[in-house]
């Protein structure tokens, strides 16, 4: 099985990492960067539209 993965950005830090769509909460909740901890709606962390649509599926 190919594990599935998205990248995410923090709008603030400009951080950059990678995670399990499955494992994220929901795309309307509340977020926090693990780099610099600004909280924002997760939507705000998707790299790409892809990025976002790969979570929308696992939701």
């Amino acid at each position: 099985m190919v594990d599935a993965f998205v990248r995410l950005v923090c709008p603030e830090c400009t951080k950059e990492w990678q995670d399990n769509p499955a494992d994220l909460q929901d795309l309307r909740s509340n977020f926090s960067c693990p780099g610099c901890h600004a909280t924002r709606r997760l939507t705000e962390f998707m790299r790409t539209e892809r990025d976002l649509e790969a979570v929308k599926q696992f939701q």
